[in-house]
């Protein structure tokens, strides 16, 4: 079955690892990719995985943001590399969870391994008031 994706993630790609000076989004956007294809449930089909030039996160390389319509968002830090399997192995069971929360809204004791601590931001799903009789498009 063929299907659009219902969530994002977004991977910094100018993230820089201060030990290596190496940029590791693209490496972790492939690995990722990986990781979610490989998932039994049909996970991958759920998300689409891409880059953005600059996340601000900076000094918390490297971060990955997790979208989902009428969801809170999510920005995570300090997410090893591609060689990094724990990070990644985190980052799919925390998309199989975000897939299952209708509001995205989950407590930082219910994400999975590193992802507890390593959370930059929860911004709550927006809602956008429309000038009288116009239509808000999602």
């Amino acid at each position: 079955m063929n299907r659009t994706a219902s969530h994002r993630i977004t991977i910094c790609t100018s993230c820089k690892d201060v030990s290596t000076g190496r940029r590791p989004g693209a490496e972790l956007i492939q690995a990722l990719r990986a990781g979610l294809a490989e998932a039994r449930d049909g996970l991958g089909s759920d998300f689409s995985v891409g880059g953005a030039a600059c996340m601000a996160g900076c000094t918390r390389p490297c971060t990955v943001g997790f979208h989902g319509v009428s969801k809170a968002s999510y920005l995570f830090g300090d997410i090893g590399a591609a060689g990094s399997g724990d990070d990644v192995a985190d980052l799919v069971a925390f998309a199989r969870q975000y897939a299952l929360l209708s509001d995205g809204w989950c407590s930082s004791v219910d994400r999975p391994g590193k992802l507890r601590r390593t959370t930059l931001a929860r911004i709550p799903a927006t809602l956008f008031a429309a000038p009288a009789g116009e239509e808000v498009q999602p």
